[in-house]
């Protein structure tokens, strides 16, 4: 069984730069799993909720309707500090991603980059730094003992990407974007299902004409460069995450 394990920060970053993907690989019968680090408390706008607990429940069950219109085998929602992932132990996620790994033992891994996505959001830059270091970190035996010792095997998962893009936003933060080493071609449906899933997300409702907008900017692809895999090789253009990966 092939599986994808894609690692964000906040409820709606599953749509953007992976909805495509993620629904692509599913048709596929590949498993797909969506690790969440924070439930978007810090979010501007809050759909009504009165308190940061109403808030993280209302954008779980966001999360969780999304997941099912992308038909995303798993979902989970981690309970990291929103906006504040700079400031965390850096072990902390690290570890209960690595443990997500050893889990579910996918062959793909894939976040956000490093600059932090077009936003240039600093969450999105801290977990690529924490799902890159659990990639790498989950392979070996000398990470994360106790989990180890609870039953765990080490897993290394065969390749790490990063989203990328061909655009920048002018009045956001600067940003240097992976150079694109892979091309995802989806369908005009599964673009128009894209804008349907963020509006699942009804409390950044908000948001939407400006998502619509990046979206259809974008056109009917999704990018990704790739940062690390099992087996030394020479960059080239690819049109599948999943290639020259073995079950």
């Amino acid at each position: 069984m092939l599986k994808l394990l894609c690692v964000t920060a906040h409820p709606d970053d599953e749509v953007g730069s992976f909805g495509g993907t993620l629904l692509k690989c599913a048709q596929r019968g590949i498993e797909t799993h969506v690790i969440c680090l924070t439930a978007g408390t810090a979010a501007t706008h809050r759909g009504g909720a009165r308190s940061d607990e109403e808030l993280a429940a209302m954008r779980r069950r966001e999360f969780a309707t999304a997941c099912m219109m992308l038909k995303i085998t798993r979902g989970e929602v981690l309970d990291f500090p929103d906006s504040k992932l700079d400031r965390v132990n850096f072990l902390d996620p690290v570890a209960a991603l690595v443990r997500r790994i050893r889990e579910i033992r996918p062959q793909v891994v894939a976040t956000i980059g490093s600059e932090g996505a077009v936003t240039a959001h600093p969450d999105h830059s801290m977990v690529s730094l924490f799902a890159t270091a659990a990639f790498h970190w989950a392979g070996r035996s000398n990470r994360f003992v106790d989990q180890i010792e609870a039953g765990l095997a080490p897993h290394r998962a065969q390749k790490l990407y990063y989203t990328t893009s061909d655009f920048t936003l002018p009045d956001r933060q600067p940003i240097s974007l992976a150079p694109t080493t892979t091309i995802i071609e989806v369908s005009a449906d599964i673009v128009e299902t894209k804008i349907k899933v963020f509006g699942a997300h009804a409390s950044q409702n908000p948001l939407l004409p400006r998502f619509e907008t990046h979206i259809r900017k974008r056109g009917c692809v999704e990018r990704f460069h790739l940062a690390a895999a099992i087996t030394p090789r020479l960059a080239t253009v690819e049109t599948d995450l999943f290639a020259g990966v073995m079950e």
